[in-house]
């Protein structure tokens, strides 16, 4: 079977059974680039959608998110996406009854490093241009490892469920303690 131009089919049209991996879902993002993980491919930890839902809802972050972020800055494939809950626990290192609530799970989130684009930058860029998001968090950024150290986290919420929060944050290494914690705005580690 050809890579299909999935691009262009209206969301609740899209179904994720029938799906290749190579099938673009939207002008310059393929359907593996949204479940792909380093550490599920080494530790043979399956990373499917289980359902249209979650598959819909990472389309919708695709176009809405990424597409932009591309136009902008050019080709890149996001740090990750989908997160199934057996990821979700390898991850987290968390029992086999552990249930993730975290937006990965539900193709809602998705972690983005841009090579040459310093991260706080591009969570600047990103909170000013993006439309509408759920949730931007500049995530381990700490300038002294570097203008790249850290990633973005952009979630946007699936169409039809809640309202998107625009809330930005930053999670920080908390100076006294070492442990990280979330802070308001979008700051560096060092703040």
């Amino acid at each position: 079977m050809s890579d299909r131009d999935l691009a262009r089919v209206a969301l609740g049209a899209l179904h994720i059974a029938g799906c290749q991996p190579r099938d673009k879902v939207s002008p310059h993002f393929r359907l593996y680039e949204l479940t792909r993980s380093d550490i599920a491919s080494r530790q043979g930890i399956p990373n499917c959608f289980p359902s249209d839902a979650e598959f819909r809802a990472a389309v919708h972050l695709a176009r809405e998110v990424l597409e932009p972020v591309r136009a902008k800055f050019g080709s890149f494939s996001p740090n990750s996406v989908f997160r199934s809950q057996a990821l979700e626990r390898a991850l987290k290192r968390k029992p086999s009854s552990w249930v993730s609530s975290s937006q990965h799970a539900r193709g809602e989130a998705c972690d983005i490093e841009i090579v040459g684009v310093a991260t706080i930058a591009l969570a600047e860029w990103v909170a000013a241009h993006i439309k509408v998001f759920d949730q931007i968090i500049c995530e381990c950024y700490d300038p002294a490892k570097g203008p790249n150290s850290g990633w973005v986290h952009v979630s946007l919420r699936a169409p039809g469920g809640a309202p998107n929060r625009r809330q930005l944050l930053s999670y920080v290494r908390d100076p006294r303690s070492g442990a990280y914690r979330y802070v308001p705005g979008l700051t560096s580690d060092t703040a």
